[in-house]
């Protein structure tokens, strides 16, 4: 995965915290866990570990209709 940037925990810290904070939306928290699936497992980071979070594009898909783009 090239395009992410490195991202250290605090304490307390959650995928789906990450996911709204780096997104805007906690439901994208699974984008942030596949690009650490060494962590998949946890639920409540303690603090410093590193996590690469994906940038993802915020271009509208070209399927959605010009009205919803």
């Amino acid at each position: 995965m090239d395009n992410y940037f490195e991202y250290i925990t605090m304490q307390g810290d959650t995928f789906d915290i990450l996911a709204l904070d780096a997104y805007n939306d906690s439901f994208k928290s699974s984008l942030i866990i596949q690009a650490n699936p060494q962590y998949a497992n946890v639920l409540v980071f303690d603090a410093g570990v590193k996590l690469k979070i994906p940038i993802i594009s915020s271009e509208p898909a070209s399927t959605l209709p010009p009205w919803k783009r």
